[in-house]
């Protein structure tokens, strides 16, 4: 039994390690966003660096998705006669899910790698070392200007996102499946609440902090030259991308759940 249960004890091991680091960091990060000094230049950079930036990509993916839902919802409402419905479920599906977690995704496969990329560089680089030298928090410098930007910016990218859906999809209704233009833009208004734009924008923020710790703490933690680089961005989009899905059910329960 012991050859069995001693790589799973080490595995376990490696696990609450790196569990308990992560916490570490977070907590660490989460206290220099509230506390002086802050940087509202670096803040600002990085709110052109992971809004601005991404917009085309964000917008593009919200434009295309939302008009390949419209003439799917047409296809699959059609065999019940339920085409009436396209509006609603358009409108309702981009605020509350595909908004926030296409956004999320997209974000994190750009932004997400480009931090842990200049983070992680910097560290086999010894630079954050030398910030330390000079009397400068690394975390301070580095880590909160990003976490506090990408709260800040990732629904905002949402906004313009849902808008960017919305009129994809009153596109292909109108000119591709016949609908009427005011009976569309009638049920959309009516059928959307605020609890929809809430939830969805809840999401984004969140979904803002996870890729930019996942980002930092793994740029952070990388060693082992350029392999250790590479190995620090891929895990930083991964994680990111696992976390935004498990969170996503998890605001989704805490919404809307009966």
């Amino acid at each position: 039994m012991v050859p069995i249960l001693t790589p799973l004890g080490r595995t376990f091991l490696v696990f609450l390690e790196a569990a308990g680091r992560l916490v570490i960091f977070t907590v660490s990060a989460l206290s220099h966003c509230f506390r002086p000094p802050l940087y509202p230049r670096l803040i600002l950079r990085q709110m052109v660096e992971i809004g601005y930036y991404s917009l085309p990509v964000v917008g593009l993916t919200a434009l295309f998705s939302r008009m390949v839902l419209a003439l799917q919802s047409y296809t699959g409402f059609g065999r019940f006669s339920a085409e009436s419905a396209i509006p609603q479920v358009v409108v309702v599906s981009i605020t509350r899910e595909l908004g926030p977690v296409l956004a999320g995704l997209m974000v994190a496969g750009r932004i997400g790698a480009a931090m842990a990329a200049e983070i992680g560089t910097m560290r086999v680089t010894e630079q954050i070392d030398a910030l330390t030298t000079l009397a400068t928090n690394p975390f301070k410098y580095l880590v909160a200007p990003r976490l506090i930007a990408g709260v800040i910016t990732l629904p905002l990218l949402v906004v313009v996102a849902d808008i960017i859906g919305v009129f994809g999809g009153y596109l292909v209704s109108i000119y591709k499946l016949g609908f009427n233009a005011s009976t569309y833009i009638t049920n959309t208004i009516d059928v959307l609440e605020t609890q929809d734009v809430v939830s969805g924008l809840v999401k984004a923020a969140v979904f803002g902090f996870l890729i930019t710790l996942m980002g930092c703490y793994n740029g952070y933690h990388s060693k082992g030259g350029a392999q250790g680089v590479g190995t620090a961005t891929t895990n930083a989009v991964v994680s990111a991308s696992i976390l935004i899905l498990s969170f996503n059910y998890l605001i989704t329960e805490l919404f809307f759940a009966r």
